[in-house]
């Protein structure tokens, strides 16, 4: 999903900044906003659809406690090697919340939203529903309660006996990106890195009639915007974005980020076009970091693999 627009940038950066307090005398954070406001949505959105099956032997279909209920989820089956293995959780763009299909399609490389480069490539992976989505219990919040449920997801591959729970990733694009970069503003996530791929500065710019809050309100749009956050964060994490995508919400996050654990990538391409080299690329450094527990993406090379795609 590209948005051209990115003048609410200044409305945001103004309104709430990262040393504002909020409440008692709080510490700023996007942890300390949900505990202290609740999203009022003005249309309760549901998918209402049955979770497909996957193919046998790529995904299996699972269910994971979030604070909503169980959401349906595919994740990779156990090797059965006895190892323990890194892990990406995954969220495509759109508002859907759902899941099935995309996951195992196989696409043009020219726009491939799957990601199923990291399971090719042998990196695990987790395709979590969230709520409102598929037949899922819930509403579709729009970047706001899905938070959570993406940290119940990590949660529930932490747990599984042939995943690393020091080697679990988040990646997403478009909404999905989005979504990364305001759970990685949460406190004490336990993601080793998140890399989001065309983001934008504030949910609220996908528009109206996309998103299922008031786009008026400035405490709905607070929440859900990752530019005021970006300070807060502690985790490592990567923005990326082609040239010719969400090139201008990148750079107004760039410009207003004095945070040295979030850097930003602006590689040849289009907002869907970088997707398959660039997360083949990812990938590598994956699993080269579950060897030698160092992450870490050089701009330098991440631009040489999508131009050479």
């Amino acid at each position: 999903m590209k948005i051209q627009s990115f003048g609410l940038a200044v409305i945001l950066i103004t309104m709430l900044n990262s040393t504002a307090t909020l409440g008692q005398g709080k510490k700023f954070s996007l942890a300390a906003f949900k505990k202290e406001y609740q999203t009022k949505l003005i249309r309760q959105d549901k998918i209402g659809e049955e979770v497909p099956e996957p193919p046998s032997g790529t995904l299996d279909r699972t269910s994971y406690e979030s604070p909503v209920g169980k959401l349906a989820a595919y994740v990779s089956p156990d090797p059965k090697d006895g190892k323990k293995h890194p892990l990406i959780i995954w969220r495509v763009g759109g508002f859907a919340n759902s899941i099935g299909g995309v996951e195992w399609e196989e696409a043009e490389p020219d726009n491939d939203q799957s990601a199923s480069q990291y399971r090719k490539a042998g990196v695990l992976m987790m395709y979590p529903s969230l709520r409102g989505g598929n037949d899922n219990p819930g509403y579709i919040e729009g970047c706001y309660g899905e938070v959570e449920d993406v940290l119940a997801a990590a949660e529930y591959a932490k747990k599984l006996p042939y995943v690393d729970p020091d080697q679990i990733y988040l990646g997403g694009h478009s909404v999905g990106g989005t979504l990364a970069l305001l759970v990685a503003a949460m406190d004490n996530n336990p993601f080793k890195a998140v890399i989001a791929f065309g983001p934008i500065h504030s949910t609220a710019q996908y528009g109206a009639d996309r998103v299922p809050f008031d786009v008026e309100n400035k405490m709905e749009i607070a929440g859900r915007a990752p530019i005021i956050f970006l300070n807060t964060i502690k985790t490592d994490t990567w923005v990326i974005e082609g040239l010719d995508g969400n090139i201008a919400a990148l750079r107004a996050m760039k410009e207003q980020n004095k945070n040295p654990k979030v850097r930003f990538i602006e590689v040849p391409g289009d907002h869907f076009g970088i997707l398959a080299s660039a997360n083949a690329w990812v990938a590598k450094r994956i699993l080269a970091a579950s060897q030698d527990g160092k992450f870490e993406l050089d701009a330098a090379a991440l631009k040489s693999a999508t131009t050479s795609k």
